[in-house]
């Protein structure tokens, strides 16, 4: 008899089979390794692009839900209807973002990062599915929020699904999550090139070529998959070709750049301020969202335009449509405002649109006031506008490479890259001085995580450098002859040695380098001779965050450690591979003590 056990029993046999086949493949050569990926990024490409589809069809079935049949359910209220109808759409999301998947609040990308750090990129499969349906009731009530960072979760989610299924290592599925989110974000705006150095720059921190060919090959995929199927972005932004009328007006956009910083600091900052009062107020968390939405809903009474993604206000604006100085300014206050209420409420969306339609606000009205000021400004409202666009994200998310590519793709216009950059450039230089946080990782910080190039750097900071370094030296003197060093590293494959004397002394460190340096004339030389003398050295207290900073500052391979107090003693070498293993090692630790607490929320 065929039942759903039996049903079940085949596709857990079948995926049983598909993964011990990738496994197979896995153990091939490194260009079978970095075929199969490919194709994996591929199959997570088109799976994202399916997503993000579905969420559009779904935003827009809310949308008109509330907004065309709520009107006649509510109509006895005559136009004040709309106040109750972000509040109505929170009623629905308390429920799915804190007692079905507490991951799906708020705007996605935080997640994403979290689960990087602390779980190898695990994200439970349920994600997708909770964030498509939270966010869409979300925007489509009226929640002033984008539909980006969720598509960029949903993307991640089934890129981290694909990854477990098929039981990859925790590096593997760290890379299948940054396509999974590259294509949600590509899929959302028809633009690869952005949403693949959004998951490059923002999550995974690596341009290398394992990391960059799968990526870009699963946000093409998604690309290809929403423009061939005839669904389209999500977002869509048609602005009229803008570029800039003198390059005479590039010093008003290092001006656009600095209060760009300042926007993105105060969205920051007031985003957080919101989080933490509603975790403080004495309600149950699941009429948060109602609350949060109820004030949106009364902001969105008197200027509809915060409603929602704001992509309709933002076409307006970038072509030139605008109204007088005090109405942008209005519009930029009250967009952080109403943003703020939604996602710190415990509401379901992104920032990234949020952020944009304050740049756009920004922009124009920057063209106003120096339009006033200069009459003779000759460049369109619209070019500053889509510069703020840019700025203010790059400002917000510490994003400035992913803000450029992100207007460049929606403009297609060559002659606004130059003020774009320079914006861009000024206002994440003078974010990052006022303010170290970006929007992604203050959300983390206040969690107890440090993120930085998809590692937890708070660990790395509670790790000393005596825990990770290695005692075990092979140690050479300083009056041998180069030629016997020479066949040392042939024979122990090692790139480097501290040279220490009979008494135990430390005069420097050989490195493989220096040898091929010496060439053959040198190989008679002494080992004194050509071995670096002007050592980077590392302390036993001292954090492993500190040692991998030094590593960096001199571009070498291994940091001899010597007690604070004599210099010329070593004590072992501390190497990027140790520091690598030690912060691995604390990390299972940590996972196992979050294992015994966290089982049930996260792996249930």
């Amino acid at each position: 008899m065929y039942n759903s056990k039996t049903r079940t029993s085949g596709i857990n046999d079948m995926v049983s089979r598909i993964a011990a086949a990738a496994q197979r493949l896995f153990t091939r050569s490194r260009m079978t390794q970095q075929s199969v990926i490919l194709v994996i990024a591929v199959v997570i490409g088109l799976a994202a692009g399916v997503g993000v589809g579905l969420t559009k069809l779904m935003l827009i079935g809310f949308h008109r839900l509330f907004f065309v049949y709520g009107r006649y359910a509510l109509g006895f209220m005559g136009d004040y209807y709309v106040i109750l109808l972000p509040a109505l759409g929170g009623l629905l999301v308390g429920p799915l973002v804190y007692v079905i998947s507490q991951e799906a609040r708020g705007h996605g990308v935080p997640e994403i990062m979290q689960a990087m750090v602390q779980r190898g990129g695990r994200i439970r499969a349920r994600v997708s599915a909770v964030k498509a349906l939270a966010s869409a009731l979300c925007i489509g009530s009226g929640g002033s929020v984008g539909s980006e960072g969720p598509t960029a979760q949903i993307g991640a989610g089934i890129g981290s699904t694909v990854g477990q299924l098929l039981h990859l290592s925790d590096n593997r599925i760290k890379t299948l999550v940054g396509c999974g989110a590259a294509a949600g974000i590509a899929a959302t705006f028809s633009s690869p090139l952005a949403g693949a150095f959004f998951a490059l720059e923002i999550l995974l921190g690596d341009v290398s070529a394992e990391a960059f060919a799968p990526v870009v090959a699963s946000a093409v995929t998604a690309t290809a998959f929403i423009v061939a199927t005839g669904i389209g972005p999500i977002a869509t932004l048609h602005p009229p070709e803008v570029g800039i009328a003198s390059y005479t007006e590039l010093p008003v956009f290092v001006v656009l750049g600095i209060l760009a910083a300042a926007v993105g600091i105060l969205f920051v900052r007031s985003l957080t301020m919101f989080e933490e009062v509603f975790e403080r107020l004495p309600l149950p968390n699941l009429v948060l969202p109602a609350i949060g939405g109820l004030g949106v809903g009364a902001i969105g009474f008197f200027y509809p335009t915060i409603f929602g993604s704001g992509y309709d206000a933002m076409a307006q604006i970038t072509s030139g449509r605008t109204a007088e100085l005090g109405l942008m300014i209005a519009l930029l206050g009250l967009k952080i405002l109403a943003s703020s209420l939604t996602l710190g409420s415990g509401g379901s969306g992104g920032v990234f649109s949020p952020s944009l339609f304050m740049g756009a606000a920004l922009g124009t009205g920057i063209w106003h006031a120096f339009k006033w000021l200069f009459p003779s400004l000759m460049t369109q409202s619209g070019a500053y506008a889509m510069v703020g666009m840019g700025a203010v994200f790059a400002a917000a998310a510490h994003a400035p490479i992913t803000s450029i590519l992100i207007v460049f793709e929606i403009t297609h216009d060559y002659y606004l890259i130059l003020p774009l950059m320079l914006a861009c450039v000024t206002s994440v230089v003078v974010a990052r001085a006022m303010y170290r946080f970006s929007i992604y990782n203050i959300r983390l910080v206040r969690r107890g995580v440090h993120f930085e190039l998809g590692r937890d750097t708070r660990l790395l900071n509670e790790i000393q450098v005596s825990e990770g370094m290695t005692t075990d030296i092979i140690s050479v003197k300083p009056d041998s002859q180069v030629r016997e060093i020479a066949h040392l590293f042939e024979t122990t494959k090692h790139h480097g040695f501290p040279v220490v004397d009979d008494s135990g002394k430390l005069h420097g460190c050989v490195t493989l380098t220096d040898v091929r340096n010496a060439g053959p004339e040198g190989l008679d030389k002494r080992v004194k001779d050509i071995a670096t003398h002007d050592l980077v050295i590392a302390f036993p207290d001292e954090n492993l965050n500190d040692a991998l900073r030094k590593l960096g500052l001199r571009d070498v391979g291994r940091l001899p450690v010597v007690p604070r107090e004599d210099h010329s003693r070593i004590l072992g070498l501390i190497t990027r591979k140790n520091i690598i293993s030690a912060y691995n090692r604390a990390l299972m630790r940590r996972h196992t003590k979050l294992d015994q607490v966290q089982d049930e929320e996260y792996f249930e």
